[in-house]
């Protein structure tokens, strides 16, 4: 706990609000609780001077290009609690995350279990596409799937099925509890639903009907309940799904006990406009392939889309984007990479929701060393930020996090959502199995870029596909366990609210606010300030993410 003073007396940062820190250091009535925290000063006195320098005096300079580690913020003046700083931000002209964060499409990051989990948390998973399209469109059902309120497209079954019928749904979807219909269709008359007690002695699988087997005394809930209506049937009834008929007894919907424990659980969980299901994106090609590919996608409800390309402006790129603006006009286009305005401007100007920024300056990328192409990470995206703007186009910083201080740095020169890669690699939700390495427990992370991943098939986002020689532009190795997303992301999160905290602003809105008319100020520091910031003239030490 940091001592932090006010001009008037101190107050110590703790983990309460600052008005029950108020209350408790003299506040005499709970109405304090209710009235809003205000700056100890006005705005002329909070900022009467100008200590280091704007964002536009670091980055506008065309000749040096910064990285994170490149420079520092300036600390403001705190009013409020690390618990009243919201990070709610858009990633794209029309979705909004609560957690400005967001997995990478790579195949050592990204399946449906690292997205759910990213979308329980306030963040957003984008799944790979190094991989068949069969395959691409089971791990983006998985997702959309997974919570679901009412589920109004249940799988079902009619009573002549077997048993291994209804087994063979609950090992490809992972959920029991299947209702049986007359004809085995949604809006058809219901008859009973089987369970996992139903079919648990049950030995001949595939000789066995389930109108021999399934539960036919059922409770139910009326068409036009609600879901807390719904919520209090399954609470007194102790059932785990609940069958929604209409006035004749047909199937018309299915409310899961689990679902609704999960909307408990998670009430900051990325949703879509239905406010039922999990929101989820994937990465696609730019070939004309790829457009069949993606069609399929939508039909799963695909969120938006990542046009996956490590440089975005091409005519290939171009060509996608129309044709999804023309197509599919309600999917959100995440486009790029890029690194220039003239890049952004392109993609911009062909109807790009989102911008990607970044190139080289991913941990496993080595594109700028082999390439000679990129950008430093701040500065590219703080130009494209300082572009895409003026259209209401987001920008989502991608690569070069390696802490809660290089998403906090991201933030802070104009993006609204970081994408990470490395920092998840190594969580349980990501692909792969932990290994053993000299007592280290690790996890397989490869860049997308390497010759390994480009063999199974991403050598397209390098246009490279048909190269007899191909140039890797990534590395395959290692990364430390981090343990699950589920205490990692909240880790994040806190981390970040502090930051922002500590830089005197209440949301990522008033943080660009104040990037932009300079009240956000900046210090660059030399190789020995670099050094000096970091843990220095320690024998040993320890480090902990959560």
């Amino acid at each position: 706990r940091r001592a932090c003073c006010e001009a008037e007396g101190g107050w110590e940062r703790g983990e309460g609000s600052m008005a029950e820190q108020s209350l408790a250091n003299g506040g005499s009535s709970v109405k304090d609780l209710a009235e809003p925290l205000l700056p100890a000063f006005e705005d002329a006195e909070r900022f009467k001077y100008e200590d280091g320098a704007s964002a536009k005096e670091v980055f506008g300079s065309g000749v040096n290009g910064f990285a994170y580690n490149d420079f520092v913020l300036l600390p403001g003046h705190i009013y409020f609690s690390a618990d009243d700083v919201t990070l709610r931000s858009k990633i794209t002209k029309r979705l909004e995350l609560s957690a400005p964060m967001i997995s990478s499409p790579m195949d050592t990051v990204t399946e449906s279990t690292m997205a759910i989990n990213m979308a329980l948390q306030g963040g957003l998973g984008v799944v790979h596409y190094n991989c068949s399209v069969r395959e691409q469109m089971k791990e983006v059902d998985r997702v959309k799937r997974f919570e679901n309120g009412f589920i109004t497209d249940p799988k079902t079954l009619a009573p002549g099925a077997t048993v291994a019928d209804a087994l063979q749904i609950k090992k490809r979807f992972g959920f029991s509890g299947i209702p049986i219909t007359e004809d085995g269709q949604m809006g058809s008359k219901l008859l009973g639903i089987i369970t996992n007690r139903d079919v648990e002695f049950v030995r001949k699988h595939s000789d066995t009907k389930i109108e021999d087997v399934m539960t036919t005394e059922l409770v139910t809930a009326a068409q036009g309940c609600t879901l807390d209506e719904a919520y209090q049937v399954l609470k007194e009834c102790k059932k785990g799904k609940l069958p929604i008929v209409d006035a004749q007894y047909r199937l018309v919907g299915l409310v899961a006990r689990t679902d609704l424990l999960k909307n408990k659980e998670h009430p900051n969980s990325s949703k879509d406009a239905s406010g039922k299901r999990l929101l989820c994106a994937a990465a696609v090609g730019t070939r004309i392939e790829d457009r069949d590919r993606l069609d399929d996608l939508v039909t799963l409800g695909l969120d938006a889309v990542v046009l996956d390309s490590s440089q975005g402006d091409s005519i290939y790129q171009l060509d996608m984007l129309r044709y999804i603006k023309n197509k599919h006009p309600g999917l959100d286009v995440i486009a790029g990479n890029v690194v220039t305005k003239n890049q952004a401007y392109h993609l911009i100007r062909a109807g790009a929701d989102a911008l990607r920024v970044g190139m080289g300056c991913g941990s496993i990328c080595t594109t700028q060393e082999v390439m000679a192409c990129g950008r430093p990470q701040a500065t590219a995206v703080y130009q494209v930020a300082d572009l895409a703007r003026e259209f209401g186009v987001p920008v989502i910083a991608d690569g070069g996090i390696s802490s809660t201080g290089h998403i906090i740095k991201g933030l802070c020169v104009g993006a609204s959502a970081v994408m990470m890669g490395s920092m998840l690699a190594g969580t349980d939700e990501s692909p792969g199995e932990y290994f053993y390495k000299d007592g280290v427990r690790l996890k397989k992370y490869r860049g997308m870029g390497s010759l390994e991943a480009m063999k199974k098939g991403s050598a397209v986002r390098y246009f490279s596909e048909e190269d007899r020689v191909r140039v890797a532009q990534g590395v395959s190795g290692a990364v430390a366990d981090r343990g699950s997303i589920k205490r990692f992301m909240p880790y994040l999160v806190a981390g970040v609210k502090h930051g922002l905290q500590d830089i005197g602003v209440r949301s990522v809105d008033e943080l660009h606010e104040s990037l932009y008319n300079g009240r956000l100020r900046f210090q660059v520091r030399t190789p020995a300030a670099q050094m000096e910031g970091s843990v220095h003239s320690l024998f040993t030490y320890e480090k902990s993410t959560a």
